[in-house]
């Protein structure tokens, strides 16, 4: 007689796995029914087992509208912390403003006062002159360097600003077909810029993942998978603010006359970021020598430094405890394997995701449909396919 095996899998990160029958001979009646469904929706080669494998989340049953209201109080929260944010800045920078204000008013009337053939009006044409130069990327002062703004080492500095999305803004086209140019150029090179740092991404993660297996073969029987994710993006994090904001920001300070080292630190913040502020750029000092190629090795630490970031962001998404941004999600289903991640990874399904630890036990229904003709022998394994053990990585001998 056929049966019905209705069951429930459980697994958890301990590895013990269980298998409870909860339904069995069901009847004649009840399994034709189904085995009409079932070859109905089945191909001409499929086999008579039939598997469905459908996860089950634990957050299965979450109401949408607590998604919705945790949006809204995020929203709330994330104004509040724009109003902090300009609160502390108008106490911390108003003061040095006015400062500056009251400075530059004595200073002009003590010009004014040391030359009485200059009126008031005369003089504060000029300023405006002055101002408005120095806004298109032209100074006035005789010790600007003396190379032009649109000289080809500038020019490709200019270029790689656009396309990273930095946009120091200390310099821009002066003309409308330049405007326009400037468009098109950066409609074009924004993608071109991110397919480059995806890819270069893509080729970074298996260094770091197999840092992770080794991380797991060391620690896994001492601490819990999140404790090492955390611990293994500590270590990258370390890595690259060592190599892409502490060591270029010490030698920024030796190269750029001015600079401190907290303002080279600044700098490469602001710039890794793609804030780019604009008030402090690299390479326009009077005399630079080398200018051209200095603004290139310049637009090399940006690119490299920008797929750091990337690689930064893209571990800490992968730590499901950490990516609060899973909370606002009106999907019930989170943990559902993305095969982006997983080609990402380097991985095709062979070995186990990043994303794949879980403190959290999973609960997974399987339904099977068998006949005895042709079940499976007692040596076959039938544990489903994402159900099974990951490949054992091998460690040191």
């Amino acid at each position: 007689m056929s049966m019905l095996f209705t069951g429930r899998y459980r697994s958890s990160s301990g590895g013990s796995n269980s298998y409870e029958t909860l339904e069995e001979d069901i009847g004649e009646e009840a399994l034709s029914s189904t085995s009409d469904l079932v070859n109905s929706t089945a191909s001409a080669d499929t086999a008579c087992s039939t598997v469905f494998i459908r996860s089950v989340d634990s957050e299965k049953g979450r109401p949408a509208w607590r998604a919705d209201l945790l949006a809204v109080l995020y929203i709330a929260l994330y104004w509040c912390y724009l109003f902090s944010g300009a609160a502390l800045f108008t106490q911390i920078e108003g003061p040095i403003e006015e400062e500056f204000i009251l400075n530059l008013r004595r200073s002009r009337m003590a010009f004014l006062e040391d030359h009485p053939c200059i009126t008031d009006d005369d003089l504060e044409k000029l300023i405006v002159d002055i101002i408005q130069a120095n806004n298109r990327g032209v100074s006035a002062a005789k010790n600007v360097t003396s190379e032009p703004n649109w000289s080809f080492g500038q020019s490709f500095f200019f270029s790689s600003t656009i396309v990273t999305t930095i946009g120091y803004g200390h310099v821009h086209p002066l003309s409308e077909g330049g405007k326009i140019f400037c468009i098109i150029y950066a409609v074009i090179g924004i993608p071109m810029t991110f397919i480059l740092l995806t890819a270069l991404v893509e080729r970074l993660l298996i260094p770091t993942t197999w840092l992770l297996y080794w991380l797991n073969s060391k620690l896994g029987h001492l601490y819990q998978p999140f404790n090492i994710r955390v611990f293994h993006l500590a270590i990258v994090g370390i890595i690259s603010l060592t190599l892409f904001i502490v060591f270029p920001a010490l030698i920024f300070a030796k190269l750029e006359p001015g600079w401190n080292f907290l303002d080279s630190l600044y700098y490469c913040f602001i710039s890794l970021t793609t804030i780019g502020l604009g008030d402090y750029i690299p390479g326009d000092a009077r005399d630079q020598p080398l200018r051209p190629l200095y603004k290139v090795c310049i637009t090399g630490y940006l690119l490299l430094g920008l797929t750091f970031v990337m690689l930064l962001l893209h571990l800490y998404n992968d730590i499901p405890q950490l990516n609060l941004g899973l909370f606002l999600l009106r999907s019930a289903d989170t943990t559902q394997a993305d095969p982006e991640r997983m080609r990402l990874s380097g991985t095709q399904g062979h070995t186990p995701k990043y994303t794949q630890h879980n403190d959290q036990p999973v609960r997974q229904s399987v339904k099977v449909v068998s006949r005895p003709v042709d079940s499976p022998s007692p040596e076959e394994d039938t544990t489903p396919v994402h159900a099974q053990m990951p490949p054992i990585i091998p460690g040191n001998q």
